[in-house]
């Protein structure tokens, strides 16, 4: 059975799966990035998972794999197959595409960045299935974007496009450690809301989830920091609209898991600043921690249909 690998490299946690040609997923594993160990032992740990995978697709589905997809965090020059640079993960200007590809005997591989791989599984077969436009937010530690046309994710002219946590929303806003003040990510991230939750309630353990129930149960000082956080997401993503005018705007990460406790305000607040601009749709994610995973897969599909039409 025709498989290809697909890899999502996390700060913390390794996605991967064999996934075939109509997008089913064969085989799926997890592994621990251990970058307490270092950058060359983090790289080591995905070439040998990686050279797993491929040991596993030919014993069980009678070939290794066709190609792989891998998506890391921080830089990407997806074009050349760089890894330019995560500070979670210790590395620059790592040459991951052409590593992997010699320790899968010569396979053809396919890089991409985090977060517009997710982004391009969930236009393509996840929440943003059928538009033709959207842009993909997902809300965890820091706020990323993936813009979606047509099928494909716009990277930008340097690989930068969709940064819309550094959207700066509130000029006298907290410092950021881009070097700006008032960035989107410092105010409605996931680990925004949790500090301002945490000094709201003074206890330095509660969190974005917690301060979700609280505000469910109608606690004021919660229903405060939900609505801070709400507005100034509210005014980035309108700033993404008037420049981009998708169809569709997918909210994603851990943040999103709050559900309407997010989903009703967040359209309301949205709905009360657009003026010229049309409403696009304002949707939750479909497919969760596995997009990175999937688009990854997805990635090596569209290499191999790209050496075929070549």
């Amino acid at each position: 059975m025709r498989h290809v690998i697909a890899l999502d490299v996390g700060g913390t946690g390794m996605k991967a799966a064999l996934v075939g040609a109509d997008g089913t997923l064969l085989h799926e594993a997890r592994r621990a990035t251990g970058r307490e160990r270092g950058a060359e032992a983090v790289v080591e740990t995905i070439l040998g998972f990686a050279a797993e995978l491929h040991a596993y697709g030919a014993e069980h589905f009678g070939e290794g794999a066709v190609a792989a997809g891998v998506a890391v965090p921080g830089i990407v020059d997806a074009e050349r197959g760089i890894a330019v640079y995560a500070a979670n993960l210790g590395w620059r200007d790592l040459p991951l595409r052409a590593l992997l590809g010699e320790r899968l005997g010569g396979l053809p591989v396919a890089l991409g960045h985090d977060v517009r791989t997710g982004g391009l599984a969930e236009g393509r077969i996840g929440a943003g299935n059928g538009a033709d436009r959207f842009l993909f937010v997902p809300l965890g530690t820091g706020i990323a974007g993936a813009i979606g046309i047509a099928g494909t994710i716009e990277a930008g002219a340097h690989g930068y496009a969709g940064e819309i946590g550094h959207v700066v929303v509130r000029p006298d806003g907290p410092d950021c450690s881009c070097g700006q003040r008032g960035c989107l990510e410092t105010l409605a991230s996931a680990s925004a809301v949790s500090r301002a939750w945490a000094a709201a309630c003074g206890d330095p353990a509660a969190d974005a989830a917690d301060c979700a129930k609280a505000v469910a149960s109608g606690d004021p000082a919660a229903v405060r920091v939900w609505q801070d956080a709400v507005d100034a997401l509210a005014a980035g993503l309108v700033t993404a609209i008037t420049l981009l005018d998708p169809r569709t705007l997918i909210i994603g990460g851990g943040l999103a898991e709050a559900g309407e406790t997010l989903f009703t305000p967040l359209r309301a607040a949205v709905e009360e600043r657009v003026t010229f601009q049309k409403l696009p749709h304002i949707v939750p994610a479909a497919l969760g921690d596995t997009a990175g995973c999937l688009g990854a897969g997805l990635l090596a599909w569209d290499l191999l249909s790209t050496e075929v039409s070549a």
